[in-house]
């Protein structure tokens, strides 16, 4: 498998500044394929499953619907070959308890951390990059020889030092912090 990237020169301009010539740099991002409707999906796991694809949509739909409410529960949920998915939230920090209130609350956020054979295979697909100019021409390609690190946003290190921090005055609650389960229910 490869992944394609192109980098697309672009002029940047750092300020507002209507003066401001700017700089011309090459940015890169991944192509994106077409998306995948959930069709699509459905008809191509039924076939390497073998289940038709009726049986298929319902077990897809009966997935979805447990893992939304179980996530919302506050249960750090597996997805099959891919990792765990969990909501958390960004906040203010305060020092006083009367302070804690829900304005305190910045965003709610979607966390999914992948399983360790997804990173291994994302750290072995090899990157091919077209270069772009500012008139779309072609002028060069690029094959990888990276240090393929992959990201790891859950043990990644903060400005504070802080697990789960965003900087002054904020914390980032979906950290590798532990999972606490409201109810008191099972984790299983």
């Amino acid at each position: 498998m490869t992944m394609k990237v192109k980098a697309v020169e672009k002029k940047l301009k750092f300020t507002k500044d209507e003066n401001d010539p700017g700089v011309y740099r090459y940015v890169m991002s991944p192509e994106q394929y077409s998306s995948l409707n959930q069709k699509k999906v459905i008809r191509e796991a039924a076939l390497r499953s073998g289940v038709s694809q009726g049986v298929m949509q319902a077990c897809w739909d009966a997935a979805g619907e447990v893992i939304k409410a179980w996530a919302t529960e506050g249960h750090s949920v597996a997805l099959p070959g891919l990792g765990t998915m969990r909501f958390g939230l960004r906040s203010k920090s305060v020092e006083k308890v009367e302070d804690v209130k829900s304005s305190l609350i910045i965003s709610r956020r979607i966390i999914f951390t992948p399983d360790t054979d997804l990173k291994d295979e994302l750290k072995n697909t090899a990157i091919v990059i077209t270069c772009y100019d500012r008139d779309g021409k072609e002028v060069k390609r690029v094959t990888s020889a990276d240090d393929a690190e992959v990201e790891d946003n859950e043990n990644e290190s903060t400005d504070s030092g802080n697990n789960g921090s965003t900087g002054s005055g904020s914390t980032d609650n979906g950290g590798n912090t532990g999972t606490v389960t409201p109810g008191g229910g099972d984790e299983g």
